[in-house]
């Protein structure tokens, strides 16, 4: 299965010459930070680390931890290092949960977002023949740009749709005869939905075979159902604006994840004491970036738990691969004493076939107990036929089949819980 890469001399390096690339990208941003960020320069001083004495790639975790509420605290540009009139373009988070973490980019960095991308899209499958749906919001958002400027690398057609106007996004999909879609799988379940709603086939009468999804997490069960409806395969990206926005981690035509970690230094790490982890042990991801010019960030914390892994890949790429995001540290809910995480709870309703791919988990504090409920729609069929307690008795077994903990399950009526364009929102505090 080995092909050939978009950059063979980088992901198919042999794994010395990349950490030795690694080492000396390393030093290099390390100096650059320094000089150039009052903030950088004096985190370095504070924890008494000088670079300049690093033997090796280990001598990385002398440096502190980046966190968000760092980014946010220099809100906008604190801890950019160039000239802002070096800046050619800015994007942010959501910042829902607080200000906006900023992403500015220098020429250079909009050229490397663009090459990483396209290596990205290229080992999905996407070439220069494709045409690609781009359903992710135009705006802030990193998504939607970041796979524009790969695709447009590669050279394929780019129908910058944005999200939204599902019924629109249809009729464009069948007319343009669409082969690639990028959004997040949430909203290409909820496409399918709607073509089925129009009378379409989603099997039958489109032109789809790839689709590259991210910026949410779901489940491998998931991502069956996403490739069974629409007879595609499904790829997964996985990014953050503190680093550059998608491509920094995607699949190979092997679904295994591949980090571009010429330009990207991953750690896994002990959530609770910092401690770095070897290849193989679960822990929360950190990255740091070694070739960025206006952002560059020092190992920061991403809050989302995986693994690394050092092996090879039947594609022949060298690249470390990272497995599949467990979950966010933070979204870990621990309810009578056992850990649970909402993709759990996905895996077990994807494997029950008289509901739909839409639910929401109802998570409920009193004092200091958690409590969890699901609220889930059948299926037109299903609802139709009645005999809906014995759906979620179904349901619930299977919930306590994955995480030995009861769960209440409450099925509802087709089409009464809210979509979504972007990301889905899938727990919801009561």
């Amino acid at each position: 299965m080995v092909e050939t890469p978009w950059d063979p001399k980088i992901e198919l390096m042999p794994r010395k010459d990349l950490k030795d690339l690694q080492f000396k990208r390393l030093k290099i941003i390390l100096e650059y930070v320094y000089r150039n960020n009052r903030f950088y320069r004096d985190r370095l001083k504070e924890a008494k680390v000088d670079y300049n004495n690093f033997k090796t790639i280990k001598d990385i975790e002398k440096i502190p931890f980046l966190t968000k509420d760092d980014l946010r605290g220099f809100y906008p540009f604190g801890l950019v290092c160039t000239d802002v009139d070096d800046i050619v373009e800015v994007h942010a988070s959501s910042g829902t949960t607080g200000k906006p973490v900023v992403g500015p980019y220098t020429r250079n960095d909009v050229e490397l977002w663009g090459e990483v991308m396209a290596r990205s899209l290229w080992a999905n499958g996407l070439r220069k023949s494709d045409i690609m749906q781009n359903a992710y919001g135009y705006g802030l958002f990193t998504g939607a740009h970041g796979f524009e400027k790969g695709a447009q690398k590669i050279g394929a057609m780019v129908i910058t749709i944005s999200s939204g106007n599902t019924k629109r996004q249809v009729t464009v999909m069948k007319d343009f005869s669409t082969t690639a879609l990028v959004c997040t799988p949430s909203y290409s379940l909820y496409m399918a939905e709607t073509a089925e709603y129009m009378g379409f086939d989603p099997l039958k009468d489109f032109s789809l075979r790839i689709g590259c999804f991210g910026a949410e997490s779901w489940s491998e069960e998931m991502r069956t159902n996403v490739e069974e409806r629409w007879g595609i395969t499904a790829h997964e990206h996985y990014g953050l604006t503190e680093i550059i926005g998608p491509g920094v981690v995607s699949e190979c035509k092997c679904k295994k994840l591949h980090v571009n970690a010429d330009h990207f230094l991953p750690e896994i790490i002990n959530p609770d004491t910092g401690e770095t982890l070897l290849p193989g042990e679960e822990g929360e991801l950190v990255f740091t970036t070694l070739t960025k010019e206006a952002f560059p960030v020092l190992r920061f914390r991403t809050r989302d738990l995986a693994i690394l892994y050092e092996e090879d890949c039947e594609c022949g790429r060298t690249l470390p691969i990272q497995s599949r995001i467990k979950g966010r540290s933070d979204d870990m809910m621990k309810v009578k004493g056992v850990i649970v995480f909402p993709s759990q709870i996905e895996a077990a309703l994807m494997h029950i076939i008289d509901i739909s791919d839409n639910y929401q988990i109802i998570k409920t504090k009193k004092g200091e107990m958690t409590s969890l409920s699901v609220e889930v729609e059948a299926t037109v069929k299903r609802w139709k036929e009645g005999k809906i307690d014995e759906l979620e008795k179904e349901v619930e077994d299977e919930i306590f089949s994955i995480l030995n903990l009861h769960v209440p399950v409450k099925v509802v009526e087709p089409k009464t819980i809210p979509r979504s364009i972007g990301k889905a929102i899938r727990v919801v505090e009561r």
